[in-house]
């Protein structure tokens, strides 16, 4: 192929000063890089640096990966080339086009995996391999760094046409709003393969304390009076203070009267040869009950902890088998009772849901069966969720309960005179008041040091002859010297523990 320069050499001729004694080879060199910016003018995608990614292929078939909307430009060497047909097994996942013998352009359609075959010009094959086209996920990694950029440790990897989120983030928080960013990308083929880092361990202290208040005013009379010769009889069952069995009737002696364990006091006196025997049900009675737990629980993030400071009860069941029925024995339980479930959301803040109760034994609403009395349950329990940080606390309050509850027995007519008429009547004016408070305190715990805390056993001293025979102590005092610490507030000073607590500490 011949090139005519002669017009070329005139245009370099206009646009340089030709010197006398120039080379030849000089005006040569001039109209091929003139060529050259021409053909980079005509053919702006094969040059470097712009265009489709240029990737050169190996003599060792290997895999070829792209993602959906994503071009590239394989390169042939010369001992592969040149390539005249490019067969895809599977056309609806990637384009090929020739672009010369020793280029190929590529572009990915939609995620999956096919076979790519070239082909020289006589038919055969020269190079297989496979070609994976994955789901594009840039977007996806610029958006996460845009809202969380203090997540440096999420990893997300394309697999077909689903998205691996895998790694560790530091909080809940930011694990739901990553996954949220996720969803709208690919909706429904996210895989959450995230941890939350940090620590998951919860310490919870929580102090329940309850306040049972209760008065008895209580006042009745009954009386009874029979003559010597028996023919005379006067008597008061009244609230049943006495009772007076149909067996012993007619009434003819004061043994044949059954009392109440509820008479304080009884008197007699004589009227007109008659003996008055009077039985009197005087109380005044107030009760003051403490309840005081304070219970400490740990567990992992997401697990339930609970906790017991009571008993158990027996309850029969009764069972029928083949041919004959029995009772079994159930037990309930009963006491101060807490079940929770904290959440860590991030290394500062923790969500948790409490259900404290604190429940007692009632037998004045006792049920009888088969011979066995089963006591009642009086219960109170609390079920909330709270959001709070580590060491902070919270308390449950308000659980308040007043009772009062009044009772007037009397005759007719008699139990409303003036001044005689509590003769004839019952009173009974009983009052309930019961206050519940419950405190809780969280805190994130790691796992201790055992040879850097202290034991309750290394705070005991056994006493010399000297303290034990003489001044009668069972510990001895701390020798201060300056290998030990001088006082227990300096030992707990060595310690990483904050505070006495865990178990006594001497004064």
């Amino acid at each position: 192929m011949k090139l005519n320069l002669e017009g070329s050499n005139r245009h370099m001729d206009t646009l340089m000063p030709k010197r006398e004694g120039s080379p030849p080879y000089l005006c040569f060199f001039s109209v091929f890089c003139f060529l050259l910016s021409a053909f980079n003018l005509a053919f702006p995608c094969l040059c470097w640096g712009q265009g489709p990614a240029r990737v050169t292929l190996e003599a060792t078939p290997h895999k070829i990966s792209l993602m959906v909307g994503e071009s590239k430009i394989l390169k042939l060497n010369e001992r592969q080339g040149p390539v005249t047909r490019v067969e895809l097994a599977d056309p609806s996942i990637a384009d090929a086009v020739v672009l010369t013998p020793w280029q190929i352009y590529i572009n990915g359609k939609a995620p999956g995996k096919t076979s790519f075959v070239l082909r020289d010009k006589s038919g055969a094959t020269f190079y297989v391999t496979d070609l994976e086209v994955s789901v594009d996920i840039s977007r996806l990694k610029e958006t996460l760094h845009k809202i969380v950029p203090e997540e440096k440790d999420i990893s997300v990897t394309a697999t077909n046409d689903n998205i691996v989120l895998s790694g560790t983030v530091s909080s809940t928080l930011n694990l739901s709003q990553v996954l949220a960013i996720a969803e709208p990308f690919f909706p429904k083929k996210v895989i959450n393969l995230l941890e939350v880092g940090g620590v998951q361990q919860v310490m919870l202290e929580v102090r329940v304390s309850e306040i049972d208040r209760s008065l008895l005013r209580r006042l009745g009379f009954n009386f009874a009076a029979l003559s010597s010769s028996g023919k005379n009889l006067g008597m008061d069952l009244l609230n049943n203070l006495t009772s007076l069995p149909l067996g012993a009737i007619p009434f003819t002696s004061l043994a044949s009267l059954g009392v109440s364990s509820n008479i304080a006091g009884i008197f007699r006196f004589m009227s007109k040869g008659t003996p008055w025997t009077v039985f009197i049900d005087a109380l005044k009675e107030e009760g003051l009950v403490k309840v005081l737990a304070e219970p400490t629980l740990i567990t992992l993030s997401g697990k339930t902890a609970s906790f017991l400071a009571g008993g158990e009860f027996p309850v029969p069941v009764p069972e029928t088998g083949v041919g004959a029925s029995y009772v079994t024995i159930q037990y309930k339980t009963y006491g101060v009772a807490l079940n929770f479930t904290p959440t860590v959301l991030s290394n500062k803040k923790i969500s948790m849901v409490v259900l404290p109760e604190v429940s007692e034994l009632d037998y004045t609403n006792a049920v009888s069966f088969a011979g066995y009395v089963v006591p009642a349950l009086t219960t109170r329990r609390v079920s909330t969720v709270i959001e709070l940080g580590d060491g902070q606390s919270f308390a449950i309050a308000g659980l308040l309960s007043d009772q009062v509850r009044g009772i007037v027995d009397k005759f007719p007519v008699l139990g409303d005179i003036p001044i005689l008429g509590p003769l004839f009547r019952s009173t009974s004016f009983q009052k309930n008041e019961t206050e519940l408070i419950v405190i809780v305190t969280p805190h994130l715990v790691k796992p201790l040091d055992l040879a850097k805390q202290t034991l309750p056993t290394d705070q005991l001293i056994e006493p010399d002859d000297f303290e034990f025979y003489l001044w009668g102590n069972l510990e001895g005092k701390e020798k201060i010297n300056s290998s030990k610490p001088s006082s227990s507030s300096d030992f707990n000073k060595g310690s990483s523990l904050e505070g006495d607590f865990g178990h006594i500490v001497p004064k």
